[in-house]
């Protein structure tokens, strides 16, 4: 007899539950993105730009990678950092470091979230204060920087305008301006009022008031790297313009000079001692001269001046010989300087070659050539100038150059003994441009002179010494 048992239809369905539920969790894949710990928003720069992202996950197969996706308000993806290696997916949490992409122009309201390399993706990550859209920017210059010039005064005319823009005097240095990336935004104030709609490296000024700028980073904003402020005032006419010397009033004369800097106008007129300098039309001029220095400024519609009488530090000396003198034969001359420099020292040279023990201010000059003396100041105004000039002697038969060469008498050019030397250089030129000789120790057997039929034949002679140069023609005759 074969009996007929019923079906027991709860624990058929309980196993088909679990057959199911189990079945579906080997292909659903999932990711849990943790909250962003201590990150309130993402301001990163050239000195810092690290982040982490840890999250959780399951299902997901041996070599599989993960990454972090920068999503905009739409949740469309703009930026995503390299698949990384594969990940032990027989562990449960994931942390990847990012950095925020260097060209990304910023926003307040980015997101977060991870992509695998299957094609899932986590919802966005939340910050410390539990939003799921926050501030990330890339912050390109992060320094203060200037303005106008880094001039804290500007003059407009009463119905007038001027013009303040972020500095740039090295365009080639990248990192010493903002303004050498272009897509940094600025944010303008007035009276330390935010200027709406401004935010251009450059900015129209027609109304008086305190300005200033910063670096427009959304939410990342560092107010301590501001420009430096600018005082804007108007005027009709008259001596508004002030002139600053960069190294001071009075200054040191040295090297490339002062620079002389009028207020800020559209354009400009410089005058020395009343006297129009031509060639100075900017703002700033340079100068190693004292003197009364006048700066015509035209605001756009209305002139004004400025004065500045600039004096120098510096020490004025001279000597009391002519630049150039004969020294007859076994005559001596004594040679001073006159100064008014503080503990001068002196230096004196005879053909740019140190002479030993020459130390005063005073020089006995027995032996021709070329002399210099240097003074030095060490204390004070740092500066050294220099004083030249030249003893020679009258010309005598032994140091008279022969201009006249007679083939049938003597068929040679005979210099005098001075010139035959290592030190003097010698170029014998034809009428056709033909060097026939060039060098140093010459004597009458270098050249050779050609013998000829009908006219005179001249030769030009260059002599280079350390006393000087001298010029002259040589007629050859039978």
């Amino acid at each position: 007899m074969i009996q007929k048992t019923t079906p027991n239809y709860t624990t058929l369905f309980l196993l088909f539950s679990i057959f199911f539920f189990t079945k579906s969790n080997v292909h659903s894949q999932t990711i849990v993105p943790q909250p962003l710990n201590g990150v309130e928003k993402l301001c990163a720069g050239v000195t810092f730009n690290e982040f982490y992202a840890t999250f959780s996950y399951v299902n997901f197969p041996a070599g599989t990678t993960f990454a972090v996706e920068l999503l905009d308000n739409a949740n469309t993806p703009i930026a995503t950092t390299p698949l990384g290696t594969p990940v032990d997916v027989s562990a449960s949490q994931q942390t990847l470091k990012f950095a925020v992409p260097v060209t990304l122009i910023g926003s307040d309201t980015y997101g977060l979230r991870i992509k695998s390399s299957t094609g899932a993706t986590s919802v966005r990550f939340k910050n410390n204060l539990g939003a799921t859209s926050f501030p990330v920017h890339y912050k390109d210059y992060e320094a203060p920087f200037s303005v106008n010039n880094k001039g804290t005064s500007a003059i407009i005319c009463s119905a007038g305008s001027i013009t303040l823009s972020v500095d740039n005097a090295t365009p080639n240095d990248k990192p010493s301006s903002p303004a050498n990336y272009p897509n940094i935004k600025y944010i303008w104030y007035k009276d330390n009022v935010v200027i709406a709609g401004q935010s251009a490296k450059a900015l129209t000024v027609n109304a008086v008031g305190d300005y200033y700028a910063t670096i427009d980073y959304g939410a990342c904003t560092d107010v301590n790297f501001s420009s430096n402020h600018v005082n804007v005032t108007s005027t009709s006419s008259g001596s508004a313009v002030v002139i600053s010397s960069s190294l001071g009033n009075p200054f040191c004369s040295n090297g490339t000079g002062t620079v002389l800097t009028a207020t800020q106008g559209q354009t400009y007129k410089w005058y020395k001692d009343n006297i129009l300098i031509t060639t100075a039309t900017t703002r700033s001029i340079t100068t190693n001269e004292s003197g009364v220095y006048k700066a015509e400024v035209d605001f756009g519609g209305c002139n004004a001046t400025g004065t500045i009488t600039l004096t120098s530090n510096s020490f004025n000396a001279s000597i009391d010989v002519a630049e150039e003198f004969q020294l007859g034969e076994g005559e001596t001359l004594n040679v001073t300087v006159t100064t008014d420099a503080t503990n001068p020292t002196y230096e004196w040279y005879l053909n740019n070659a140190l002479i030993t023990g020459a130390v005063n201010n005073t020089y006995l000059v027995a032996v021709k050539g070329v002399y210099k003396v240097k003074l030095s100041q060490a204390t004070g105004c740092i500066s050294t100038k220099e004083l030249t000039f030249k003893a020679t002697g009258p010309p005598t038969a032994a140091t008279v150059i022969p201009n006249i060469v007679s083939l049938s008498s003597h068929p040679y050019w005979d210099l005098p003994d001075e010139y035959q030397n290592s030190n003097t250089n010698v170029m014998i030129i034809s009428s056709q441009g033909e060097m026939v000789f060039q060098g140093v120790n010459y004597d009458s057997s270098k050249w050779v002179i050609k013998d000829f039929n009908n006219v005179n034949p001249v030769y030009y002679y260059v002599i280079k010494s350390d006393t000087g140069e001298k010029k002259g023609s040589i007629t050859v005759i039978k």
